[in-house]
């Protein structure tokens, strides 16, 4: 018997994002108003989500506390059944699920959470894989597998792709169905293995790539994507290309980073951002000298790349052999750091 007919299914929320701001908490909570309506609309009653509830791993602030709780009370209400894993940031430790942001979980009657590779129905539910789990993938037979994996060959975010790490492969799901995943927050699909796109844009990584919201899942059919119509949007373009038509580029909730290829006074330039911040009641409008493009983009990759780098640092944390250092205690300093 299938565990559902139909579910909606979502990843990578990030309730505290960008400092615990409140307006990015806030985009949380209307996103997930909208998930809830288009339940009651399609009569959708399970839900599927693959991880990153919450963005810290070794704090939650007290207001995105608020936010987080009250939008899986949302859920709770909505759905009859919640199958929820958590990703890496929803793990105090990298390297053991022992402690989760979210303690609480298991008071809500109808979310299941999964903090052990757990299969039922035909369904495997896999949460951020630690040690050698990731041998435990070629495993596994079941039709859909819901996972937080970081796969090589993907793209990260933006157009950086994830080298091999030599653990978890795709390759290591042949035996299976499709394999639906959160973590990487680009969608993209690639054999048998979607990566199905967080919630919404989260940065500039993400300008001009607007493709995430939800995914419909009817059991034995093929998947469809739905994007959030009031999702926040990043974009980054020239002015000269934005004077030709303003209207084609910004819009209601947009970020947008214009640089300047153009010679133009500073009142103009003023004038400019005021006019368009007011006329289409932008986010956010930076003027970028043309001389600083470079170093924005080297920014961005940055960003994209720092769980690689936190990888590589526990991974070598790890390593250390020696008797007059504990790993855990470098492990704990690291976290706090």
């Amino acid at each position: 018997m299938p565990l559902f007919e139909r579910a909606i299914m979502f990843t990578d929320i990030h309730h505290g994002n960008k400092s615990n701001s409140s307006l990015f908490n806030q985009d949380c909570s209307d996103f997930i108003n909208w998930v809830c309506s288009v339940a009651k609309e399609k009569d959708i009653n399970t839900c599927l989500f693959l991880g990153d509830w919450n963005h810290s791993r070794a704090s939650i602030n007290v207001a995105t506390l608020n936010y987080s709780t009250q939008n899986l009370e949302k859920l709770n209400e909505t759905f009859d059944a919640i199958h929820f894993i958590p990703g890496n940031h929803d793990e105090y430790y990298r390297d053991r699920r022992e402690f989760n942001s979210m303690p609480f979980i298991n008071n809500f009657k109808n979310i299941h959470f999964y903090n052990d590779i757990t299969t039922i129905d035909d369904c495997s539910f896999v949460p951020w894989l630690i040690g050698d789990e990731h041998k435990k993938m070629r495993k596994l037979k079941s039709q859909y597998v819901f996972g937080h994996f970081e796969l090589p060959h993907f793209y990260m975010n933006a157009m950086v792709q994830m080298p091999d790490h030599g653990e978890v492969k795709s390759e290591d799901f042949g035996s299976c169905g499709t394999v639906f995943s959160g973590h990487f927050h680009k969608r993209q699909e690639k054999g048998n293995v979607a990566y199905i796109g967080n919630a919404f844009g989260h940065n500039y990584s993400d300008a001009w790539d607007d493709a995430r919201g939800i995914t419909i899942l009817d059991w034995g059919k093929p998947h469809t994507y739905m994007e959030w119509p009031e999702a926040p949007k990043y974009r980054t373009i020239k002015i000269s290309q934005l004077l030709e038509g303003p209207e084609q580029y910004l819009s209601n909730k947009t970020y947008a980073r214009i640089t300047l290829d153009i010679d133009i006074s500073y009142e103009e330039a003023n004038f400019i951002k005021e006019t368009f911040v007011d006329q289409f009641s932008l986010r956010e409008l930076s003027l970028i000298p043309n001389k600083n493009v470079n170093a924005l983009d080297q920014e961005a990759v940055g960003e994209i790349n720092f769980e690689s780098v936190d990888t590589i640092v526990t991974s070598q944390l790890t390593q250390v052999e020696s008797d007059m250092y504990d790993n855990n205690l470098l492990m704990d300093i690291y976290r706090n750091l």
